[in-house]
């Protein structure tokens, strides 16, 4: 039996995105929590070259030295930010690939498509027309919109992992598992509301941005502590922290138009806040005890037997 001295439940964003957004500037707009934390033990989805063993697809491009070197190179600036060589990398391994899908599949998202490091501006315009889930009107508005910035600035040279709700495709080019269920999330955000079209197109604009990036966030932390082992957990700690602070304070900048100073300034505070959340776990663990039961005639106790 194991007994533990503290509670090592991951903190939730919503409690760091009050001091951070103290520091950065006074009020915005905060969404509700949408969690389904009760998965445990799911199986992996089994992925090969083809897809998935699942409703998720999963289409991966073909490498170029060319393209993703100038890709990695690009993608330097957000190396920095979130301070880990693989983010927008454009070298996405297998178990990167499956940590999604499995997300993606146990979380019951439908239809998804997962572009692993592709560019595919063709297929994406077909999937525009094929998404009613979201209205026609949306669709070709705000869609359009998108897919006009994602065949002019493809993010398989530009980077940033990112779920498309009006194709409802998820983007992965970063080899970080919790930054493309991060992504993923956003697609079960949507698909949970009433009205997609209108809930992503109000995403879309500044400072609102801080609702569905609250959500995603605190889901992935969520899945991570019901699913994942430590190693993913203060991955997912020191990873989406940071991420969450920079897309607050680019919230922020792009509203107020002062440069990626805040971007920056969020991203410090993530890092900062999410390497002390990962210690305090770690603080916890070493706090357990153990215990065993033994008798003594009719009277049955327990006793400590050490600490770990």
């Amino acid at each position: 039996m194991e007994v533990s001295a503290f509670s090592t439940r991951l903190s939730r964003p919503l409690f760091f995105a009050g001091g951070l957004l103290a520091t950065l500037a006074a009020g915005c707009a905060s969404g509700p929590m949408s969690l389904h934390s009760n998965i445990r033990n799911a199986e992996p989805v089994l992925c090969s070259e083809e897809g998935c063993t699942s409703t998720v697809r999963v289409v991966t491009g073909q490498p170029n030295r060319v393209i993703d070197g100038a890709g990695w190179v690009l993608g330097i600036p957000r190396k920095i930010i979130l301070w880990d060589r693989r983010v927008d990398n454009h070298n996405v391994s297998p178990d990167t690939v499956t940590e999604v899908a499995t997300f993606a599949e146990v979380t019951q998202m439908s239809d998804v498509c997962v572009r692993v490091n592709q560019y595919a501006p063709i297929d994406e315009w077909k999937r525009l027309t094929q998404n009613d889930r979201v209205s026609p009107g949306w669709r070709y508005t705000m869609g359009t919109l998108s897919l006009v910035g994602y065949t002019l600035l493809p993010g398989r040279l530009f980077g940033g992992d990112e779920y498309n709700p009006y194709t409802n495709s998820v983007y992965v080019y970063s080899d970080i598992p919790a930054l493309g269920m991060e992504a993923a999330a956003y697609a079960k955000d949507v698909q949970s509301r009433q009205y997609p079209g209108t809930y992503a197109a109000a995403n879309s604009l500044p400072l609102v941005s801080i609702w569905h990036e609250t959500i995603n966030t605190d889901d992935t932390l969520a899945y991570l502590e019901a699913n994942g082992n430590d190693q993913q957990r203060d991955e997912g700690l020191r990873i989406l922290y940071p991420n969450y602070g920079a897309s607050v304070g680019g919230a922020f900048d792009s509203a107020i138009g002062v440069g990626p100073i805040l971007e920056v300034s969020g991203a410090i505070i993530g890092h900062a806040t999410g390497a002390y959340r990962a210690s305090e776990i770690h603080e916890n663990e070493s706090a357990t005890a153990w215990v065993e039961s033994y008798s003594q005639g009719d009277e049955v106790s327990i006793r400590p037997v050490s600490m770990k």
